[in-house]
C-alpha cells in the first residue's frame, strides 16, 4: 500500500468511513484530491483541513465538517525540561486513550523524537513504567506517525526540522508490526513527511518471529534489541518476554538479521543499581556480544515514582562501559536527557494519571 493510500484510510476511518473509496464517492473527489489531502498533512504539515488552501473552500468546510482531520492525535500535556533540550508530550487519542512522546534536541542540529507504538504494552518489564501499567491497544499508523508530525511542526516554527525518529516510546512495536510498518512508510515516504530510513530506529523486547520477519523487509531502518541483562535468569526476571524467547534464540535471530542485511543491530542496556550493573554482567555481556555488528548503550536509569530500581551512579556506568572496551565491544553511554520532567516512556502519563486520582479524592472528600 502506498503512503498515500495508508493515511488516507486511516484518516477517513476515524471519520467513519468504511474506506477511501466511500469517503471520496461521498465528495465527488478525484484522486488529486486526495492528493492533495495527503500532501498537506504529511508534507505542508498543516494543523486542519480549513488550512489546505489547494482545495475549495466550500469543500474543506464539508470535509471538515464529516470529521475528516488531519491529525490523529491531540497534545493535552507538555513539559520541557529546564535545560531547554527535551520535550514532552502527552497526546489524548479518539478513543480517550493516551500515549507519550519525546522530542530531543542534541547540540549539532541533531533533533530526536521518540514515539509511541502502543496504548500501553502487554510485556511488563519490571523496570518500566509503561509495563507497570498494562495494555489497552494498538495504535493505527496515523496515530504514530502524528506524533512525529506534531514535533516537526514545532521545529518548523524555528526552521528546523526532525532528523532521527526511534520507536522506543510506549509499546512493543514488533507487537503491532504492520502498523509500525505502515508508519514508517509515512515517515519515510519523498513526496511527503521524507526522512529516510537509517535514521529510524525501531526497538523491540526481541519478539524472534518479528526480528526475523523484519529482516526480509529489506529495509534500512535501524533495528535496537531491549536486552538489559547478559544472562537467562536475570533476564527473565526483569523481562517476561525472554521466558518464551530466551537468550539463545534472540541471540541467533540476530546473527540471522546481520547475515541476511549486513546491517548494525544495537543492544540497549538500562543500568539498575544493584541488578545487573556489576562487573560479572559486564563480563557475561561482553561474551554474548560476539558478533562484529553488535554495539550496545548503555541506558542511565530514570527512576519512577513507585517503581522497586535505582538508577547506577554515572562512574559505575562507565566502569562497566570500561569492561566491554576492553573485551572489544562497541559501546555507547547514552546521554540522560529530560530525567526531570520524567522523559522516560510511560513516566508523564502515569504522573498525570496520579494526579487526576489525587483529584478524584479530594473531590469525593468535599462532596462527602
Amino acid at each position: 500500500m502506498k503512503p498515500v493510500e495508508i493515511w488516507l484510510r486511516d484518516a477517513v476511518a476515524r471519520a467513519g468511513f468504511q474506506n477511501a473509496g466511500e469517503f471520496a464517492s461521498r465528495f465527488d473527489l478525484k484522486p488529486y484530491r486526495l492528493r492533495q489531502l495527503y500532501h498537506a498533512a504529511a508534507k505542508e504539515l498543516l494543523d486542519s483541513v480549513s488550512e489546505v488552501s489547494t482545495l475549495p473552500k466550500a469543500l474543506r468546510t464539508a470535509i471538515a465538517e464529516c470529521g475528516v482531520a488531519l491529525c490523529a492525535v491531540e497534545p493535552i500535556t507538555l513539559q520541557r525540561s529546564r535545560d531547554e533540550q527535551t520535550l514532552k508530550a502527552l497526546f489524548r487519542l479518539r478513543d480517550g486513550n493516551e500515549v507519550e512522546a519525546v522530542l530531543m534536541e542534541h547540540y549539532g542540529n541533531r533533533t530526536t523524537v521518540c514515539i509511541s507504538s502502543q496504548a500501553g504494552c502487554a510485556f511488563a518489564c519490571a523496570f518500566c513504567a509503561t509495563g507497570q501499567g498494562g495494555f489497552n491497544r494498538n495504535c493505527s499508523a496515523g496515530e504514530i506517525f502524528d506524533q512525529a508530525r506534531f514535533f516537526a511542526r514545532l521545529l518548523a516554527a524555528r526552521a528546523k526540522r526532525i532528523t532521527n525518529v526511534v520507536f522506543m516510546g510506549m509499546g512493543e512495536p514488533f507487537h503491532n508490526y504492520d502498523a509500525v510498518m505502515d508508519a514508517v512508510a509515512l515517515l519515510n515516504d519523498p513526496n511527503g513527511f521524507g526522512l529516510g530510513q537509517r535514521h529510524i530506529t525501531i526497538s523491540t523486547v526481541g519478539l524472534v518471529d518479528k526480528i526475523d520477519r523484519f529482516a526480509g523487509e529489506r529495509l534500512q531502518v535501524n533495528l535496537a534489541i531491549s536486552l538489559h541483562a547478559p544472562t537467562d535468569e536475570l533476564r527473565s526476571r526483569l523481562m517476561p518476554v525472554n521466558r518464551r524467547f530466551p537468550l539463545g534464540e534472540l541471540m541467533a535471530a540476530c546473527e540471522r538479521y546481520v547475515g541476511k542485511t549486513k546491517r548494525k543491530v544495537f543492544f540497549e542496556y538500562v543500568m539498575l543499581a544493584g541488578v545487573n550493573d556489576d562487573a560479572a554482567c559486564a563480563k557475561e555481556l561482553a561474551r554474548l556480544m560476539r558478533g562484529h555488528l553488535y554495539h550496545v548503550n548503555l541506558i542511565p536509569y530514570n527512576t519512577t515514582p513507585d517503581g522497586r530500581f535505582a538508577a547506577t551512579p554515572d562512574a559505575r556506568i562507565w566502569e562497566f562501559a570500561a569492561i566491554l572496551d576492553a573485551a572489544d565491544v562497541a559501546v555507547t553511554v547514552r546521554q540522560n536527557m529530560g530525567r526531570d520532567i520524567a522523559a522516560a516512556c510511560g513516566q508523564l502519563r502515569g504522573t498525570v494519571e496520579r494526579n487526576r486520582t489525587a483529584r478524584r479524592a479530594a473531590d469525593a472528600e468535599t462532596v462527602i
